[in-house]
Formats: structure tokens, sequence, C-alpha cells
């Protein structure tokens, strides 16, 4: 059996477009390949156990959050704690450990939103990350609640919301594509009414600008999935260094195979073999 694909290069990100369904690449190296036009096709990962750190390429044995060496983890803005956690930002206190970034990264406008990824969460992105923070998120539905002026404002804001709805996908519901019907429209309108106090407070010490309410409508997503899992399998290419099996779907950053899903984004940096072979 010939391949007709066979390239090889780092793993990043996979890109995605906004679509009915969205529209997927595999970024391998300097080759961008299109996904969605692989469904129902024969695919193979082979991981070669060569892991590159994304920013200085310093050969690693093991990635640091989602393709970094450890040097670079400890030193980058972009892995600081205050990136999971941004009401603990300190960009304010002098201390960002990347200043510049910092301003292009953080001291920007973000967007609290609603998303319906396996169900009702909040999230915060920057407002040039929307729709594609809600795609890599596997969202079928997602709104716009508020725009703030910075990104620990913003994670204020979340942490208020986070006492009223949660703020993580579960994965694998998302994954089987059983995330429930809801309007969001009126999710957001009882979530802002919900956390009025918190935010009329954000407001008297930041200004009544820095936090504006959004009356934008919600967007639907669709994903390019031809059979929904019914059980959730993982290939882990630490393990297993080959991932095989039938392209199935993609939503989010995975690959559903007739094997089990593959998360790409956990293995942004390392070095795989990607083939596709043509049906027998």
């Amino acid at each position: 059996m010939t391949a007709t694909v066979d390239i090889t290069g780092r793993l990043r990100k996979m890109p995605a477009e906004a679509g009915s369904p969205v529209s997927y690449s595999l970024l391998l190296g300097d080759t961008r390949l299109p996904m969605n036009e692989l469904l129902g096709q024969s695919v193979r990962l082979d991981f070669d156990g060569v892991i590159r750190c994304i920013n200085c390429d310093r050969k690693t044995s093991k990635s640091f959050s989602q393709g970094f060496c450890f040097p670079c983890f400890r030193k980058l803005a972009a892995c600081d704690t205050c990136i999971m956690s941004p009401e603990k930002c300190h960009y304010h206190e002098g201390t960002c450990r990347e200043p510049e970034w910092g301003e292009t990264h953080c001291m920007v406008e973000h967007v609290v939103y609603l998303a319906n990824s396996s169900g009702l969460k909040v999230g915060i992105t920057r407002g040039t990350q929307v729709p594609t923070r809600w795609i890599d998120q596997g969202a079928v539905d997602a709104i716009p609640m508020l725009r703030v002026a910075t990104r620990q404002l913003a994670g204020f804001v979340e942490v208020a919301c986070k006492q009223h709805v949660a703020d993580r996908t579960n994965w694998r519901t998302m994954l089987k594509g059983e995330a429930p019907e809801m309007d969001l429209a009126q999710e957001r309108d009882r979530l802002l009414a919900l956390i009025a106090d918190d935010l009329a407070a954000l407001q008297a010490e930041h200004g009544e600008d820095a936090i504006r309410p959004v009356s934008e409508d919600a967007l639907g997503l669709s994903y390019p999935v031809s059979v929904w899992p019914e059980k959730v399998k993982t290939h882990n290419l630490d393990k297993a260094q080959t991932a095989e099996g039938v392209l199935q779907g993609i939503k989010g950053q995975y690959l559903i195979l007739d094997t089990g899903v593959i998360n790409i984004r956990k293995y942004t940096g390392y070095e795989v073999r990607f083939r596709v072979f043509p049906n027998s």
C-alpha cells in the first residue's frame, strides 16, 4: 500500500477557520495540510522521539506548557502562572517577565464570554482571538458577554462568574458531541444579573469604561465529524509513539480516529511523520 501523503516535521497547533463546518489544517514544519478532505481516510502519526522547543529550538526530553523547554518555561511571560490565572497578573507591579509581551498580550482589550462545549462555561480571550479560542475549545455556541480593558480585569470578572458557572470544558463530553442545547443570550443576562454587584465594584475601582457589556449575538459552530465516539480513548505519543486509524472527525484540537482521539496541541514541538493511505 502506497501512502498518498507522507510528510515529516514539527507539530504545531492546528490552524482553524470558522465555517460550516470549521476548516482545519495540520501544521507540520513548513507544510500546511488541509484536513477536512481527509475524513474517512486511514492516517498514521509516528513520533520519532525528538522534541524541540518552539521558542529557542533547544532539544528537550519533555515539553512544558505545550511546546517549551524548561528554561523557556521558566523565563517566558507566556508560561507564567498568570496565564492560567489572569487575576494574578503582576504587570502593574513592574515584575512582568517580558513587559513588551505583556503590553501586546495582556494590556489590551479582552472578551469575557460564555460558551457551550460540554455545557455552559465562562472564559476569557483577547479580542483578536474570537472565534479562534471558541473553536479550540470545541464550542458549538459562544457569545461575548463583556469587553474589558486588560487581561487581569477579565480575570477578576471570570473569578466572579465562577461562583455561578463552570470555567472548564469536559473534553470527553465535548468529543462525544453531547453538548446540550441552550439559549446563551438568556444565560448571559442571567449571569450578568448575578454578578452585578461585583461588576459595579470593579468599575468603581478601574473606571466605568473598563468593563463594557455587549449585545452581540451568539455564534454557532459546527465541526467536520462523520462519527462521534461512543467511548473516548486517547492516543499518547509519549507512551506509544504511533497513532493510526481512520480519521472520523476533528473538533477542538483533537483528531478523532476510529481507534481513539489525539490532542494535536498537546504535542506541539514533537517531530512526527504523518501519512495518509488510500482506502482499500
